[in-house]
């Protein structure tokens, strides 16, 4: 005999699956700011590598559930595209820190921080817009964390126009202009995929309007 709630109670699920996958999207921006206050030790690259093999793991969860679940409480093509980009930030992440620890001795003068500080605000940001799926219908309240998770994204644009104009003014040689300036570049990737992440739910909540 086949259980209503047992059927239905899968949308939770779902909620708690894309959650965790906020969650360590998070984090791996937390341990990245650790990587780089403490660029000698290996124990943040480590956590931080772990947290994108979790982000994967709840990814092929998510696509299992997908294939097993006849009822979801959110669209499947919506859970698929959230999924996907939540999954795309600490792997742009990882690769960022694999760069970073390529990179010659005296790339480590040049501060990372404050980006990746705004990185922390961003997927904190992303993290909450994907607690509000449960009350998606509230889409004053979606605007709202999305108009916070945009000015975010501005402020990081202007950090990343400034920092290019110090890049460019001369004080540093080709090599290291362009091995910074790719650094830099994958630090905007991150910030473009939380955007990403929130115009996602921004969308499921216009629907459900």
């Amino acid at each position: 005999m086949f259980s209503l709630q047992a059927i239905f109670g899968k949308g939770d699920r779902f909620f708690n699956l894309l959650e965790a996958s906020a969650q360590e999207a998070h984090e791996s921006v937390q341990f990245l700011l650790q990587m780089l206050k403490s660029p000698r030790e290996s124990k943040s690259f480590d956590d931080l590598v772990l947290t994108r093999r979790k982000e994967k793991k709840l990814a092929a969860q998510i696509s299992e559930e997908l294939v097993r679940t006849f009822v979801t409480g959110l669209e499947r093509e919506d859970i698929e595209a959230l999924a996907s980009v939540l999954y795309k930030i600490p792997k742009a992440v990882e690769k960022f820190a694999e760069r970073f620890s390529l990179a010659p001795p005296d790339m480590r003068d040049v501060d990372f921080a404050p980006q990746a500080e705004m990185l922390e605000k961003a997927t904190a940001q992303v993290l909450v817009m994907v607690r509000q799926l449960r009350n998606i219908k509230e889409l004053e309240k979606v605007k709202e964390l999305n108009d916070r998770l945009q000015y975010i994204e501005g402020e990081a644009d202007k950090l990343m126009v400034n920092l290019l104009r110090d890049l460019y003014g001369g004080r540093y040689d080709s090599l290291k202009v362009l091995v910074v300036k790719d650094l830099y570049e994958l630090l905007e990737k991150v910030i473009d995929r939380c955007r990403d992440a929130g115009n996602v739910v921004v969308q499921i909540a216009l629907k459900d309007s």
